[in-house]
């Protein structure tokens, strides 16, 4: 049977550009300007585009594809289309359709293989409400594959990455890891059937709205997932866009079983490196660990979403969360600006 992950260099959001490259290559690309109903664009990394079409009435609009991070071609197909679709929720929207991007080696894989990889697409898709609707497909030297996604929300009630304030405290849905599990399992130090903990959260879409009532979904203020760029890369974009700082508890940060020891195995993928590169400057570490420090740069493939809460809904939110996110745990809060966007503590 066909192992995916021995078919591809670098797997799930562990393949994405670094942040420290991407922010180079935009800066000297001249993007049209944006007429007024943009109500977010790429310009503070956000999640997604927001395009208000109504008062009442808003495009949520997002793209998303990487290279296997599991072996199971079926696996493959959920978790990519969970991790498209997250990009959705962490705006505070509700997903409505979705178009597939598919890369395909038509010379050396069965179409079997994508066939099972867009049926586990199509199962999420179904999981969300959404409607997929179409595509368009490559044949290419290696799989890739993911979604363009459209959803809706109400343009006053965005959750963009901007607007978290000081005294919020910050929640993270998932447990931290799938990267340097992901690489043991390239490896082969371990097998897929080890690991069914990290792929049902890969797998887990991060609809939380259905879960909360609407003073609950009013306390958060702020949000953004976790994938590629790590836990200290996307916090820290998220604390530089709301020009705040964020202190985030290391004792505190949820982790799958196998996190420490696949990072003191030395199971790492150059993500680790660019993400610490990215954050050097803006992050203040308190810990001495060194593998403590490395999962707050360890690239997560549709990991959890962070949350910016107000503190007084807190535990009434986190209990309502774990319902569906078992690991979902407050890990630090929201401080005035000091000068680094993080400070990690023990």
């Amino acid at each position: 049977m066909i192992q995916l992950t021995q078919t591809v260099q670098k797997g799930g959001c562990a393949a994405k550009v670094s942040a420290t490259e991407l922010r180079k290559i935009l800066a000297q690309v001249q993007f049209p300007p944006n007429d007024q109903n943009v109500l977010v664009d790429g310009g503070l990394f956000d999640d997604a585009a927001i395009y208000k079409i109504t008062e009442d009435l808003a495009l949520v609009q997002t793209l998303d594809f990487f290279t296997p991070i599991v072996d199971s071609p079926r696996y493959f197909g959920e978790v990519a289309a969970a991790n498209a679709l997250s990009d959705v929720y962490a705006m505070g929207g509700e997903p409505k359709t979705a178009l597939a991007i598919l890369a395909f080696p038509l010379a050396t894989m069965e179409s079997q293989v994508i066939v099972e990889v867009l049926q586990g697409a199509s199962d999420k898709i179904k999981e969300a409400g959404a409607n997929f609707v179409g595509g368009h497909s490559i044949d290419d030297d290696t799989l890739k594959f993911g979604l363009s996604v459209t959803g809706v929300i109400h343009p006053q009630k965005v959750w963009s990455n901007s607007q978290a304030q000081v005294g919020d405290d910050l929640i993270l849905t998932k447990s931290l890891g799938t990267g340097t599990i992901c690489a043991g399992l390239k490896k082969q130090t371990y097998k897929e059937s080890e690991l069914s903990e990290v792929i049902s959260s890969m797998s887990t879409l991060n609809r939380i709205r259905d879960l909360l009532n609407a003073e609950q979904l009013a306390a958060i203020h702020s949000a953004t997932d976790i994938t590629g760029f790590g836990l200290a890369g996307h916090g820290y974009q998220m604390a530089s866009a709301s020009r705040k700082t964020f202190r985030l508890y290391s004792s505190q940060v949820p982790m799958f079983s196998l996190a420490m020891t696949s990072l003191q195995a030395g199971n790492l993928t150059k993500a680790h490196r660019t993400n610490a590169h990215y954050v050097e400057s803006n992050a203040r570490f308190k810990i001495t660990d060194p593998l403590r420090r490395q999962i707050f740069f360890d690239p997560q493939t549709s990991g959890g979403l962070l949350l910016a809460v107000n503190p007084r809904h807190t535990n009434e939110i986190l209990k309502k969360l774990s319902q569906r996110f078992r690991t979902a745990a407050k890990i630090g809060e929201v401080v005035d600006s000091q000068d680094t966007s993080l400070v990690i503590e023990e």
